[in-house]
């Protein structure tokens, strides 16, 4: 199963769409269950659908792309795939920055 569907794909903005946007909408949030990586999803390529852009906590914590295909094909050191956190509301970069949705 994807972790994204078409609709979300669809809703989210395109790739840069919010690069003057001083605090942005982190609007999708995935995370493995067994270690400490989050991707928060602000932006896809909406042409291939797999280049997102957001923010990542795991070793350290930056504002960077990401491959959907590749975070499908990782996983934990317990063997769990990466998953949608599907309780998400989406909330402004500052307040993940903050630690609000880790």
């Amino acid at each position: 199963m994807p972790l994204l569907s078409d609709k979300d794909i669809e809703q989210l903005p395109a790739l840069y769409a919010t690069e003057d946007d001083k605090d942005p909408l982190c609007q999708i949030k995935l995370f493995t269950p067994d270690s400490n990586w989050t991707w928060f999803i602000i932006e896809i390529d909406d042409k291939e659908r797999v280049t997102c852009f957001g923010y990542v906590v795991g070793l350290e914590s930056e504002l960077g792309y990401f491959n959907l295909d590749e975070l499908e094909s990782i996983r934990g050191p317990l063997g769990l795939k990466i998953e949608r956190d599907t309780g998400f509301t989406p909330i402004k970069l500052s307040e993940v920055k903050r630690g609000t949705q880790r």
